[in-house]
């Protein structure tokens, strides 16, 4: 007889490795439990179908993903939310993949177990979050979410203003002295790789999206957009990419040693392929 699994299916980003956890869980506590066993109660012609998709070499469709959710005695929320993990973790564009994002964190269980991920998720796919922040450190700073609004190109509303200061806030990123000063601190909590990269796309697109904007935005003196297109080796674009991150680095100490600061800006990074010679596997 099936035993009550003691994982919680809630608790995930990844569906695999919940897929993981609750196998070794069955298999710990249910006598006989196995990949066979599991792939005969969830109706499966492949003996080893449940390890291949755990070790990522199989995907899951929208049916075998309520298959499995049955075969591990998932009710009815947990499978939905289980399918959504599955579409979430499959999905093939970032629109997609932010669809379903969107729709686990709206899951009440979910919230309750991994509400930090959700904050984070929100600071990285925001693009005044980060400018809000180096805001606190420039000379003549207003702890005011008005005057914040309006410094920021473009201005946002001082509703978004204020929920950005009690984000950061509640990440660490910024801290009130014993006076109530407001100023900067450090990240305290970090989040897993699932929404990481998911909340990190989203945070890079929207910054060439701002960086785009500028052209008709600000006033040419005050940008520079610039960039290079260039054939090089495998080697070669190995060294470019040091490079900038060597550079990148120089350009964050300069940035630490100033005390006069009056602006924030954003500076980009990119490089990536336009052609290849190099057939594909």
């Amino acid at each position: 007889m099936a035993k009550q699994l003691t994982v919680v299916v809630y608790r995930y980003l990844d569906y695999r490795a919940f897929l993981r956890d609750a196998y070794r869980d069955r298999k710990q506590h249910q006598r006989g439990f196995s990949y066979r066993w599991f792939s005969r109660r969830a109706g499966l012609s492949s003996p080893n179908f449940l390890k291949l998709v755990i070790d990522g070499k199989r995907n899951l469709t929208v049916a075998s993903a309520r298959r499995f959710a049955a075969a591990f005695d998932l009710n009815v929320t947990e499978t939905a939310f289980f399918c959504d993990l599955v579409a979430f973790n499959q999905a093939r564009s970032p629109a997609e993949k932010n669809e379903y994002y969107e729709r686990i964190r709206a899951s009440r269980r979910h919230r309750a177990v991994r509400a930090l991920d959700h904050h984070e998720f929100d600071y990285f796919s925001r693009w005044y979050y980060p400018a809000v922040r180096e805001l606190v450190a420039c000379k003549g700073f207003r702890d005011d979410p008005a005057w914040i609004a309006r410094r920021l190109v473009p201005p946002i509303t001082p509703a978004q203003a204020r929920h950005a200061l009690e984000l950061l806030t509640k990440l660490g990123l910024l801290r009130r002295d014993a006076d109530g000063t407001l100023r900067q601190g450090e990240m305290l909590v970090s989040t897993g790789p699932e929404v990481r990269s998911l909340a990190v796309g989203n945070f890079h697109r929207q910054m060439m999206e701002r960086a785009a904007a500028s052209i008709e935005l600000v006033a040419r003196e005050e940008r520079d957009i610039s960039g290079l297109t260039v054939a090089l080796s495998d080697e070669a674009c190995h060294r470019f990419k040091q490079r900038i991150v060597e550079l990148r680095a120089e350009l964050l100490q300069l940035s630490a040693a100033e005390t006069e600061a009056t602006r924030v800006v954003q500076l980009n990074f990119q490089l990536f392929p336009l052609a290849t010679t190099e057939e594909e596997p």
